[in-house]
């Protein structure tokens, strides 16, 4: 089922809709493409009511949100299910169309109880999150080496050995950087402005040494990962800026095209991070490297990839 389908109505569900439509755009304001889609999904759920009502009857039933119980909606997302074949994000999508009508029809009272209200989602799996292999890391460097500037190369090592978002790659500065002779850390602010500090590992640590030594401005910096590009002011001077999360990515999808590494964001090299990590470390320092508020976020980095779950079953294989 797509939104470009427009399944007939009988003139009463037809003017039950206008009504809707006049409440959304007078009422609410909506912008017009996002009234369309909510009556166009309206509109797919009217229709099969109307379907299903009158099989087997000799004259055709009309949709009213009065004659709709919550068993005619949970047929309904059975059929999106099972005839439509609609993956999870999509039937939810039609639900919650639904539901937002049935909660303007209580307020409206034009029904006095919201029969969607018992419905629940569709449960969506998520898959866990791209996992890098040893040689894809590898190949990755590799090509930010060959092919970059030593800003780049530090910026993917820091990514895969520290774990931080883009965005707080993005804000480092000079001053965040805490050396020694054998340990380091990065003073980050994350989300929420919520302080915390990631500590470096050698290879981290050579890494910003390297860096640090031939960064513009050295350690008078205002940003640890200027842009090349930078904004002028009025005396048509270059004002220093930071890389951006966008130019990082495009970074990112460029050194992983050179490596011939398909599919991979910025989001992934901090997943990368978290993989490794987990094996070695207990989840709830793990969660304050990575800044998670919750270790329910943590877990997973303990979820099995598909080939941890093969390897797994092939182990108690007879042949």
């Amino acid at each position: 089922m797509s939104r470009t389908e427009k399944p007939t109505l009988s003139t009463a569900g037809q003017r039950e809709l206008e009504r809707y439509g006049r409440y959304l755009r007078e009422e609410q304001d909506l912008a017009a493409d996002t009234v369309r889609n909510y009556l166009s999904d309206l509109r797919g759920f009217a229709a099969f009511c109307e379907s299903s009502w009158s099989e087997g009857e000799e004259s055709e039933e009309s949709f009213s949100s009065s004659a709709v119980t919550t068993p005619t909606i949970t047929m309904y997302r059975s059929h999106l299910k099972n005839v439509a074949e609609l993956k999870p994000a999509s039937i939810n999508r039609y639900l919650v169309s639904v539901k937002r009508y049935f909660s303007w029809a209580v307020d409206q009272g034009v029904v006095s109880r919201d029969p969607a209200r018992a419905v629940k989602l569709v449960p969506r799996v998520v898959p866990p999150p791209r996992h890098l292999s040893d040689k894809e890391e590898s190949a990755l460097v590799v090509a930010a080496e060959n092919y970059g500037t030593p800003r780049d190369r530090t910026l993917m090592v820091l990514a895969l050995h520290t774990g931080l978002r883009a965005e707080e790659l993005c804000k480092l500065k000079p001053e965040h950087v805490k050396l020694g002779k054998r340990s380091g850390h990065l003073a980050v602010y994350g989300k929420r402005g919520k302080y915390r500090e990631v500590p470096l590992n050698v290879t981290a640590r050579e890494a910003l040494r390297e860096w640090m030594e031939i960064l513009p401005g050295g350690a008078g910096s205002p940003w640890l990962f200027p842009s090349r590009k930078g904004k002028t002011n009025g005396s048509g001077e270059r004002e220093p800026q930071p890389i951006t999360v966008r130019g990082l990515g495009y970074l990112v999808k460029r050194y992983a095209e050179l490596a011939k590494v398909e599919d991979v964001s910025c989001h992934d090299l901090r997943h990368r991070f978290g993989y490794r990590m987990a094996q070695k470390t207990a989840l709830h320092r793990l969660a304050q490297i990575m800044g998670h508020d919750s270790l329910d976020t943590t877990m997973v980095y303990v979820r099995g990839t598909q080939g941890d779950l093969q390897n797994a079953v092939e182990e108690i294989a007879w042949a």
